[in-house]
C-alpha cells in the first residue's frame, strides 16, 4: 500500500492544526498552506473532503478558517487517509467465496490473505492519533520504529 499525496497532505494539514490547537480560533487556508508548505488550491480541496468526513469544521468570513472537529486523540491517521482516499484496502480483489471468486486454483487463499493484510494496514494506521503525532513533534521523537 502507498499513502497517496492527498493522504500525506491531509495528515500534514491536520497535524499542523493539532499543533496550533491551543492558540484558539480557526486557521486560514493561506496560513495553513504557508506553515505546511502545501499548495493552497490543492489544500482547499483536501480540507473540503476532511470537512465532509467530519474531521474539521470551517468558519467563514474575517477571522475564518479551519479547526479540528474533534480532539486530536480521537483522530487517527487511518481516518484521515480514508477521508481523502476512500477505504484502506490492499487491492480491489473482491471477497473470498463471493461471485465466483474462488473459481481458480489457490485464488480463495490469496483473497483471504490480501483481506487480512488490508485489516492489518487499517489497524496500524488507526493506532496513530494526531495526539500521538503532536507528542512526537514536541519531544523530538520524529522517527518511527522499524517495522519487523
Amino acid at each position: 500500500m502507498r499513502v497517496s499525496t492527498r493522504g500525506d497532505y491531509a495528515s500534514r494539514a491536520l497535524l499542523s492544526l493539532a499543533l496550533r490547537g491551543d492558540e484558539g480560533g480557526p486557521t486560514s487556508v493561506r496560513d495553513l498552506a504557508e506553515r505546511t508548505g502545501l499548495p493552497q488550491p490543492y489544500l482547499e480541496q483536501i480540507l473540503l473532503a476532511l470537512k465532509g468526513a467530519g474531521l474539521v469544521r470551517s468558519k467563514r468570513g474575517v477571522g475564518g478558517g479551519y479547526v479540528l472537529a474533534r480532539p486530536p486523540a480521537e483522530i487517527t491517521l487511518g481516518a484521515i487517509v480514508s477521508a481523502v482516499d476512500g477505504p484502506i484496502v490492499l487491492g480491489d480483489f473482491g471477497a473470498p467465496h463471493e461471485n465466483g471468486a474462488c473459481d481458480h486454483e489457490g485464488q480463495c487463499v490469496l483473497l483471504a490473505v490480501w483481506a487480512e493484510v488490508g485489516r492489518h494496514m487499517r489497524a496500524h494506521l488507526d493506532s496513530f492519533s494526531l495526539a500521538d503525532m503532536v507528542a512526537r513533534v514536541r519531544t523530538g521523537r520524529g522517527e518511527v520504529a522499524a517495522l519487523t
